[in-house]
C-alpha cells in the first residue's frame, strides 16, 4: 500500500456524498472543503470537572477534612459528627469557618480576666442566633427539629442527630495548650453553643 503525507484528506479517501452535493469536492474541481472538529475546549472541559469532582468527593463521606499544621488526636469510638460551624485551632492560627480569626500566639498572651476570645465570640454569636432563628421558624431537617424537641425532653439524641442550637465542632491539633482550649470553650458558651464536639481521628 502506497505511503502519502500526512495531511486532511476529506473527500477523497472518505466520502461525505452528503455534504459533496452542497458544497462540491476537490475532486470534482469545487472549491475544497476542510471539515474539523476542535476537541481542545471539550478536554478542558472535562478536565476541569473531573478536578471539580476529585475536590468535592475527596473527604470520602468524612464532613471534616483536617487542614495544614493540624494532627488531630486519636479516637477508639467511631462517631459520625454532625454537620455544624467549625473552630479549627492549628499549631499557630484560631480560624472559623475557614477565616483567621486570632494566632494562638495573640490569644495566649492575652491576660485580660474576661477569658474569651472577642473576634471569635462576634462571630459564634451572630452563628447562634442564625441558628435558633431557624430552628424556631423549622427552617432545619425535619430529623433536627424532632432531635430539639427530644432535647427539651431530655432524650439522648442518634448519633449524627443532634439538635443544631447550639452545637458547634472544634478541630484542635493534639499539642494545644489547655489553657487555649479553655478560652474557646468559653467563649463558645458565652456565644451560646453549650454543645461542643472535638473532631478526632478515627483509630
Amino acid at each position: 500500500m502506497a505511503v502519502h503525507p500526512a495531511g486532511a484528506r476529506l473527500y477523497s479517501s472518505i466520502k461525505f456524498k452528503h455534504l459533496v452535493k452542497k458544497s462540491g469536492s476537490a475532486a470534482g474541481g469545487g472549491r475544497a472543503s476542510n471539515i474539523a472538529l476542535n476537541l481542545t475546549p471539550f478536554v478542558d472541559m472535562m478536565t476541569i470537572l473531573v478536578c471539580f469532582l476529585l475536590m468535592v468527593f475527596s473527604a470520602n463521606g468524612q464532613l471534616l477534612q483536617a487542614q495544614k499544621g493540624l494532627d488531630l488526636p486519636i479516637a477508639q469510638a467511631k462517631e459520625t459528627l454532625q454537620q455544624a460551624p467549625v473552630i479549627i485551632v492549628t499549631k499557630s492560627e484560631i480560624t472559623y469557618q475557614g477565616q483567621l480569626v486570632a494566632t494562638v500566639e495573640s490569644v495566649l498572651r492575652d491576660d485580660s480576666p474576661t477569658f474569651k476570645i472577642d473576634a471569635l465570640f462576634e462571630r459564634l454569636d451572630a452563628a447562634a442566633k442564625k441558628i435558633k432563628e431557624d430552628v424556631a421558624l423549622g427552617k432545619q431537617p425535619k430529623d433536627l427539629i424532632k432531635a430539639c424537641e427530644d432535647a427539651k425532653s431530655n432524650i439522648r439524641p442518634a448519633p449524627g442527630k443532634i439538635c443544631p442550637d447550639g452545637l458547634a465542632i472544634l478541630q484542635a491539633d493534639e499539642s494545644t495548650d489547655a489553657r487555649l482550649i479553655n478560652k474557646i470553650v468559653n467563649t463558645a458558651k458565652a456565644a451560646g453553643f453549650d454543645n461542643l464536639l472535638f473532631a478526632v481521628k478515627n483509630k
